[in-house]
């Protein structure tokens, strides 16, 4: 096991591997009641109960994630997890089903085809050399934007920063109607005081620490007749509608405009996880050391044919785009640096099959304060950036700025290339920017001019 997952040549041990894979199912098992929650406003399923059996969503998610981040494990050795992406599954349901009038298996017949779209990129070595056009300044920037992108969800989450304080953005007052707000602060003092003593798994104590801190606030709720054990629902297998690419949803005719429709859906679930998943991994492997002297990710075309496997397979299962979770970062914080914490993170999500209850009893505020506190430790990556060259320093920070504000890697990758590109030419060094990022930037552009022009 050592040799295969290289434990020892990355200078991880097991026990690191185990914890770090631990922590990051914890800090993302949110999405197994989140995701079926969201998608069941497209009419897939409709839960009740506070502690609901979810249906084929909730069996679709712990599957489809479970098959995606074990592949990934096993495929690329990195301690990336995957599960359905948020924003993906809002933009699946609100825009697509409701917004848009189309079915849900048009809108999974559209997930499907990213999917294959992208197993062929990954195979032909496409998207990896989109992460090697990155500039390396980006890069770093990526990292640290998603650093203060994970940080607002962790604040967002605990209920600590809301928007109904008198102001744009702030922290709400810590009173006792604010209860998981101060569980959150307690748990990140708990942390910060474990990291800074070199306590090992500090994060993953600070998770467990904080749930059961959350138990006489009320924070964490254990219901009356509490079971752990659940009985898992069939998934809705199969569910396409390759018809209705072609054909009007109200007519039942082939229609020019139906197809026109479909390829605005899959273009944008294919925008935007091509480079949710390109920052997700940057950032991971940069915070792991896992990159090449090139600053390259180490293993990118397998991790990224791993991430395109997921998302066939969660629309083959009936879930939305599957992708790579920047909650994997704290993971990677807890020591993480190999496959095996990935097939750890797997092995769990296979197993809230069958304890989906158990798990919904860590509340958000016991996995907030490890997202906090993964800000601070990818924030490091900043000392590396060239901030006394404009023409590097200007895209870094809007790319790092652009990531929490837009609540979107893709927009900040997107952003950072494009100003990228406008600082090299002003400068007149258009010789540093290679030829596929003046592709990205053009590619860019087009997509702000097709979004005016909706």
């Amino acid at each position: 096991m050592d040799k295969f997952f290289k434990i020892s040549e990355r200078g991880s041990t097991v026990s690191r591997e185990v914890i770090g894979g631990i922590t990051t199912f914890l800090a993302m098992a949110y999405i197994l009641a989140v995701n079926p929650g969201i998608l069941s406003g497209a009419g897939i399923d409709v839960p009740a109960g506070t502690f609901p059996t979810w249906g084929g969503v909730f069996t679709a998610t712990a599957v489809s994630a479970a098959i995606a981040t074990l592949v990934m494990g096993f495929l690329a050795n990195l301690p990336v997890a995957l599960a359905p992406g948020l924003g993906l599954n809002a933009f699946f349901t609100y825009t697509v089903v409701l917004g848009m009038g189309c079915k849900w298996q048009l809108a999974l017949t559209a997930v499907l085809i990213e999917g294959i779209v992208f197993i062929l990129l990954s195979l032909c070595g496409v998207r990896e050399a989109m992460i090697k056009s990155i500039p390396e300044s980006l890069k770093k920037a990526v990292s640290v934007g998603i650093g203060l992108f994970i940080c607002i969800i962790g604040l967002a989450n605990a209920g600590i920063c809301r928007t109904d304080t008198g102001t744009l953005i702030g922290f709400v007052n810590f009173t006792m109607s604010n209860k998981s707000a101060i569980v959150a602060v307690i748990g990140l003092i708990v942390i910060i005081v474990l990291y800074v003593m070199n306590v090992k798994g500090a994060i993953l104590i600070g998770i467990v620490l904080t749930t059961l801190i959350g138990i006489p606030f009320g924070v964490t709720v254990v219901p009356e007749n509490f079971k752990p054990f659940s009985t898992p629902s069939a998934p809705h297998l199969f569910a396409f509608d390759f018809a209705g690419i072609f054909t009007d949803p109200v007519t039942g005719k082939v229609a020019a405009a139906a197809f026109g429709k479909f390829f605005v859906i899959f273009f944008t679930f294919f925008f935007t996880d091509f480079f949710d998943t390109l920052g997700t991994l940057i950032g991971v492997a940069d915070q792991a050391n896992l990159t090449t002297e090139d600053g390259s990710v180490v293993n990118a075309k397998q991790a990224l044919l791993a991430d395109s496997i997921g998302t066939v397979a969660g629309a083959a299962l009936g879930t939305s785009t599957v992708t790579s979770f920047v909650e994997s970062t704290s993971g990677v914080a807890a020591g993480a640096r190999t496959g095996l914490a990935s097939v750890v993170t797997a092995v769990l999500f296979a197993l809230s099959l069958f304890l989906s209850q158990l798990f919904f009893l860590i509340p958000s505020a016991a996995t907030a304060p490890a997202l906090i506190f993964v800000g601070y430790l990818m924030m490091k990556a900043a000392v590396d950036i060239k901030f006394s060259d404009p023409t590097e320093g200007i895209p870094a920070f809007i790319a790092i700025m652009t990531m929490p504000f837009s609540y979107s890697i893709a927009k900040g990758i997107m952003w950072g290339i494009i100003s990228y590109v406008i600082c090299k030419v002003a400068a007149r060094r258009t010789k540093d920017v290679p030829v596929i990022t003046w592709v990205l930037a053009a590619i860019f552009v087009a997509d702000i001019i097709f979004e005016a022009c909706k």
